[in-house]
């Protein structure tokens, strides 16, 4: 492997979640800076997507490239996050999880088809595993980014606005953190051992 510049974990976590976060706090806040009730969503959605696109630029200032899964999900915002915007239609920011995670799952799933480890790439080459050990995880994350698309299908469709915001930050995020830390075992089983190959 060469060697590639990577941001500091902490760092990188900020720049991932950080418009996140500004998306919660603003939709929960925003009536305290003069919006109506029925605009806090609109405020939120805006400074969502400016934040997502001042975290790709210093991502990428930091960096010199943009990683896979932020750059999807912030043309995602961008674009869905625009349209909410102009239309005045909340649905399509709910909708934008849904797309994500389902395109996200139908690429890696592309990718086993082709017998490709897109997932390696998606996850910025942070493991070395089989090629086994590739297929499996591969296969499950595929699974849970299409479950968490049906989640978020069934919370906005159900839920307040809300509700559904606040799910987007403690709902989501708990779960794929503790999905990611469930594929510890697999990630040991089918490491590659770079102390055996010498």
């Amino acid at each position: 492997m060469t060697d590639e510049k990577r941001l500091p974990p902490l760092l990188k976590l900020a720049l991932e979640l950080g418009p996140l976060a500004l998306f919660f706090i603003a939709n929960a806040y925003a009536d305290r800076f003069g919006f109506a009730e029925s605009q806090r969503i609109f405020a939120a959605t805006a400074l969502f997507i400016v934040a997502t696109i001042l975290a790709l630029g210093v991502s990428y200032a930091l960096l010199r490239k943009l990683p896979i899964m932020p750059m999807v999900s912030g043309v995602v915002v961008v674009v869905f996050g625009g349209l909410t915007l102009v239309l005045q239609d909340e649905t399509f920011i709910k909708l934008k999880p849904t797309i994500v995670n389902t395109m996200f799952g139908a690429i890696l799933l592309g990718g086993l088809y082709f017998r490709k480890p897109l997932l390696a790439i998606v996850l910025d080459s942070m493991f070395e595993l089989t090629e086994e050990g590739w297929r499996k995880l591969t296969l499950r994350w595929a699974l849970f980014f299409f479950a968490l698309a049906a989640l978020n299908e069934i919370v906005w469709r159900t839920q307040s606005t809300d509700f559904w915001v606040s799910f987007k930050v403690f709902g989501i995020m708990p779960l794929t953190i503790v999905f990611a830390l469930a594929q510890t075992p697999l990630l040991l089983r089918y490491e590659v051992k770079k102390a055996e190959e010498a």
